[in-house]
C-alpha cells in the first residue's frame, strides 16, 4: 500500500513539473504569434476546449454560480494574460500574475470563510512593495498599462483557484472547459486579418493542446496526490522558466528593477507557502497522536 502511494506521489510531482514547464512556454509562444491578443486567446482556448472536452467525455455543465464564476474568472485570466504579454515584457507579465496567492488569501477568507492570518497580511505588504519596483523603469504608456493588466490577471487567477477549490468534491476541470468555451465565443469578433503565418499557427496549436489544454489536465490529476507545499512550490518553476525561454529565443530582457521586484514577489510567496505548510503539519501532529490514543 505504501509503495503504491509513494509511486503515485512521484507521478504527481512529475505531473506538476510538466505542468509548470508547459505553462512557462506561454510568454515565448505569444510573442511568436503576430496577431491581436484577443484572437490569440480565443483560438488557443478553442483548441484547448476540444482536448479537455475529449478528456472529460460527458461534462456536466450545470447552472451553479460557483462553476460559472470559476469559468468566467478563468476566461478573464487567459484573455488578460495574453494582452499583458503583448503590452509589457513576458517576465513582467508572468511575475506580476504570480502575485495571485496574495489575493487568493483574501478571496479564501471572503468566499471559503478561511481566516486570513498575520502572515497573509505581511506577505501582502511585501508583495505589493515588490510590485512597485516593476513601475520604476517601465514608464512607457504601453508597458505601464501592460503591467496593470498583468496585475489584474493575477487577481482573476486567484479567484479561479479559490472557486476551483470550492468544487473539490466535484470535477473542477469542467469549469476550465467552460472557461475555454466562453473565451472562444467572446473573442469571435476579433478573429480577423492580417492572420498569423505558418509558425504562428503552429504556436497557437501547441498552446491550445499543450500549454493550457494538457497542462490543466495534468494539474487537476496531480493535486490529488501531493502535499500542500509541493502544490505551491513546484508550479513556481513557471515564472522562473518563462523569461528564460523568451530571453534565449527573442532576446527580450526585463529591466533590472523588474528583476528585483520579481525576486521579492517570488521569495515572499514561496516563504509564505513554506511557513504555512510547516504550521499545518504541526497542527496535524497532535490530532494524529490523539487518534492513535
Amino acid at each position: 500500500m505504501e509503495a503504491t502511494q509513494h509511486s503515485e506521489r512521484k507521478k504527481a510531482v512529475l505531473l506538476l513539473v510538466c505542468t509548470a514547464t508547459l505553462w512557462s512556454t506561454s510568454g515565448l509562444l505569444i510573442k511568436v504569434v503576430n496577431w491581436n491578443p484577443l484572437a490569440i486567446a480565443g483560438v488557443r482556448s478553442a483548441i484547448a476546449a476540444l482536448l479537455i472536452g475529449a478528456y472529460v467525455k460527458k461534462p456536466k455543465l450545470n447552472r451553479s454560480l460557483v462553476q460559472w464564476g470559476a469559468a468566467l474568472a478563468y476566461a478573464l485570466t487567459v484573455i488578460l494574460f495574453v494582452v499583458a504579454n503583448k503590452m509589457t515584457t513576458s517576465a513582467n507579465a508572468i511575475l506580476l500574475q504570480y502575485t495571485a496567492p496574495v489575493y487568493g488569501a483574501l478571496f479564501a477568507w471572503l468566499i471559503l470563510g478561511e481566516r486570513t492570518t498575520w502572515l497573509d497580511w505581511l506577505t501582502i505588504v511585501i508583495v505589493f512593495s515588490g510590485m512597485g519596483l516593476f513601475f520604476k523603469e517601465e514608464l512607457a504608456p504601453g508597458a505601464f498599462w501592460g503591467n496593470i493588466i498583468a496585475i489584474l490577471s493575477g487577481v482573476s487567477f486567484a479567484l479561479v483557484a479559490v472557486l476551483l477549490r470550492k468544487q473539490k468534491d466535484g470535477l473542477p476541470v469542467e469549469s476550465v472547459l467552460l472557461g475555454n468555451l466562453i473565451t472562444a465565443v467572446v473573442t469571435i469578433p476579433f478573429l480577423r486579418g492580417p492572420y498569423p503565418d505558418l509558425a504562428g499557427w503552429g504556436a497557437l496549436l501547441f498552446m491550445g493542446l499543450f500549454q493550457i489544454g494538457l497542462s490543466y489536465i495534468f494539474y487537476a490529476q496531480a493535486l490529488k496526490n501531493v502535499t500542500a507545499m509541493e502544490g505551491i512550490l513546484i508550479p513556481l518553476l513557471e515564472p522562473i522558466l518563462n523569461p528564460i525561454w523568451v530571453l534565449l529565443f527573442t532576446g527580450e530582457k526585463p529591466g533590472s528593477w523588474a528583476l528585483v521586484g520579481g525576486a521579492i514577489v517570488l521569495i515572499a510567496v514561496t516563504a509564505r507557502g513554506i511557513i504555512s505548510s510547516v504550521q499545518e503539519t504541526r497542527r496535524k501532529k497532535p490530532e494524529s497522536a490523539k487518534d492513535i490514543d
